[in-house]
């Protein structure tokens, strides 16, 4: 398994698994979505970056989406881990490890502070996954919708 950013001919594997992801989280995901999340992680100027995971025969099998953000606090930049899914064929072969040290590399790499991610309070079977790599924080988060 090889940790790379996302290629044109990852396209269809890449759709597979973000609708994959959408699903997990029951969240309608029309095409036209897929496509501006793609254009944002396959155009070099954009905040969202990605990396995918690949088999041995260059098949995407995980996906990770993750964007720098500032820490005023701390006067640092961290970042956020927004999308992490894996093909569920391949779970339980450390597909998810391998995104989030990637994830972490890149961070340590510029010299940022911290990899933070959330997840659903109910998504037993990554949250194994996030207590073994990572420290559970105190902090609760909430959503406004701005209309």
């Amino acid at each position: 398994m090889r940790i790379v950013e996302p290629a044109e001919r990852h396209r269809a594997d890449w759709e597979r698994l973000y609708a994959g992801y959408a699903a997990f989280y029951r969240v309608e995901q029309m095409p036209e979505m897929r496509a501006r999340v793609w254009a944002w992680i396959t155009d070099p100027a954009h905040e969202v970056k990605a990396f995918v995971a690949e088999d041995a025969a260059g098949r995407a099998v995980g996906l990770a989406h993750w964007r720098p953000f500032a820490r005023p606090l701390s006067a640092s930049t961290g970042i956020f881990l927004d999308d992490l899914f894996v093909d569920p064929a391949m779970r339980g072969q450390r597909v998810a490890d391998a995104l989030i040290e990637a994830v972490t590399a890149r961070a340590r790499e510029r010299g940022w502070s911290v990899v933070r991610w959330i997840t659903a309070d109910d998504n037993y079977r990554g949250r194994a996954v996030y207590d073994r790599l990572a420290t559970r924080t105190m902090w609760i988060t909430y959503d406004r919708k701005p209309g």
